[in-house]
């Protein structure tokens, strides 16, 4: 007797847990959410805000300059940056490796809220940051020692462009804290990439 090959599309798949750093802040994020919801917002007021100035007797204070990228302030706030998280966060978790990648995010998150703290009088909320770092992170994909590509600076001109003239309004978005996840992504994208 003949045994059939069970079809390729009948066969059970196996789902793989392909980016472990951009999928766990996806995840916190959402859970982040969920609380926030819960709590009418007093959990992402609480935990997940960075506010301004340097307070050096809340411990508190200081890891809010790490959590508050999980903190959003409403579920599209949420949707629009975990749509992009998770369409570019794997492609350059794969490329760069999940240690660096990890560093990158503490290094973005960090980065910002302190010159937040320093240089501006409004809390800061939400994974922006992360994202414009691995967009403009993504451009240097395909990277070459001795070269710029010109996807990095299309890329460059049209966002961080974009942030630029946004930052001439009022309309609640941190555009600095996209500028600083943008040239943060373009400085390990041109540095490390090349190392790669």
């Amino acid at each position: 007797m003949t045994r059939i090959a069970p079809s390729p599309i009948l066969a059970f798949m196996k789902i793989r847990y392909n980016a472990p750093v951009t999928l766990t802040l996806a995840l916190l994020c959402c859970a982040a959410m969920g609380a926030h919801q819960l709590t009418n917002g007093a959990t992402t007021q609480t935990f997940f805000t960075a506010y301004p100035g340097l307070h050096g007797s809340s411990p508190l204070h200081y890891i809010q300059f790490f959590t508050y990228i999980l903190g959003h302030g409403s579920l599209s706030h949420l949707s629009a940056n975990l749509s992009l998280l998770l369409l570019i966060g794997p492609i350059n978790e794969e490329k760069f490796g999940s240690g660096l990648m990890f560093e990158m995010i503490l290094v973005t998150a960090l980065l910002t809220a302190l010159l937040n703290a320093v240089f501006f009088n409004t809390g800061l909320i939400g994974a922006s940051g992360i994202v414009f770092m691995l967009i403009l992170l993504s451009s240097c994909a395909n990277i070459r020692a001795g070269e710029i590509p010109l996807t990095l600076i299309l890329v460059a001109l049209l966002y961080l462009g974009n942030e630029l003239y946004g930052s001439l309004g009022k309309d609640n978005i941190s555009q600095f804290a996209h500028l600083t996840g943008g040239v943060v992504g373009a400085f390990y994208g041109l540095i490390r990439g090349r190392k790669r």
